[in-house]
């Protein structure tokens, strides 16, 4: 088969989503109700046939971005500020003092979710280029920003070695904020240091270890809004090739020529990278049929060798946690079809 994978969120059931409105999401007294939207998740994950499953981040709080560093005593919640199309934002937590640590490690996610899975399980991570802006660029009095890259770096190897040793089948760095680095700053040279950083964190494993280590880029997805989708890829994908790891998740389903960017796939990828196309849109409420998927798919296979080749959602369905614009049904709905699409498009295309 074309291998196929998720990104990784899905949304909370409606129980979750007040209980964490109302209280402290650490409280041991929510336990039970993660615990049920754990296993409802991976239950439903695998019914979809999906090879690979998530635990659909049911417990990163707040969002995908800050669940490693929210809480943390030595930061203010007036840091970054994400804007979205739609009209909102959102915002990371600003350091105010050193050393920096994770308050939470990813690995933590899988000890639950391995008691329900009978298929591989896929664990995202926040990437160190998404933490470092919570650095202020004033700086902080007794502790650099240097000594702060090296505790950054220090903190993701843990993570991710922490995963692998949980038994994660793939690794996902989260990299939303590639493309609205661009938007930042038009001249690359944010975009250029962030992949620097990345790559920084990614030497500290050996190239058997990154071939389980993929990347996510998008526009970003919340309540069914972008903050980046006006940023061209020919600005980003030049880029994001040099990161120094084996899978490439791609959104492209959301984007309006989808031609162009399979184009600038084609040019700038290199022989030994796994792209996975997104095939699914989670921000557009209409359920993709299979045979859309297996249409794009059959598109993508045009410019990207079939070896190379695998399908994705575009983003997360809900990657902070009180988005409700997808409901559950819908998500699955989408996952469904991308399964069933690239078993189509596979089967068209003669893939073993």
């Amino acid at each position: 088969m074309i291998p196929t994978e998720p990104i990784g969120s899905l949304p909370r059931p409606a129980a979750l989503i007040e209980a964490l409105h109302h209280g402290d999401p650490d409280d041991p007294r929510l336990d039970a109700l993660y615990e049920e939207a754990i296993r409802d998740t991976i239950e439903r994950f695998e019914e979809t046939g999906s090879p690979i499953v998530t635990d659909g981040e049911q417990r990163k709080y707040h969002n995908f971005w800050t669940y490693s560093v929210h809480g943390l005593a030595n930061t203010a919640p007036d840091g970054f500020k994400i804007p979205f199309a739609a009209g909102h934002t959102r915002r990371m937590p600003r350091l105010v003092a050193g050393p920096f640590r994770y308050k939470r490690y990813a690995d933590s996610y899988l000890d639950v979710a391995k008691r329900y899975a009978r298929r591989p399980l896929k664990q995202a991570v926040i990437s160190p280029s998404a933490l470092s802006l919570m650095y202020p660029a004033q700086g902080i009095p007794g502790y650099s920003r240097e000594q702060f890259i090296d505790d950054l770096v220090d903190e993701h190897e843990v993570e991710v070695r922490r995963c692998f040793a949980k038994g994660a089948y793939k690794v996902q760095i989260d990299f939303t904020e590639g493309r609205l680095a661009m938007k930042i700053d038009p001249s690359g040279r944010l975009l250029h240091s962030f992949i620097d950083l990345n790559n920084l964190a990614l030497t500290r494993f050996s190239p058997d270890e990154r071939q389980r280590i993929g990347v996510h880029t998008c526009p970003g997805g919340d309540r069914d809004s972008t903050h980046s989708a006006d940023v061209d890829y020919a600005e980003l994908l030049p880029s994001l090739f040099q990161l120094e790891v084996s899978s490439f998740y791609i959104a492209l389903a959301g984007e309006r020529d989808r031609v162009r960017v399979l184009e600038i796939i084609r040019r700038f990828m290199k022989p030994d990278q796994q792209i996975f196309v997104g095939v699914v849109a989670p921000i557009d409420a209409r359920v993709e049929t299979p045979e859309e998927v297996r249409d794009r798919v059959l598109q993508a296979a045009r410019f990207i060798p079939l070896p190379q080749l695998g399908t994705t959602d575009d983003c997360g369905f809900a990657p902070f946690c009180d988005d409700t614009s997808t409901s559950r049904d819908t998500a699955f709905a989408k996952i469904r079809a991308r399964v069933l699409g690239t078993a189509l498009a596979a089967h068209v295309l003669g893939a073993p």
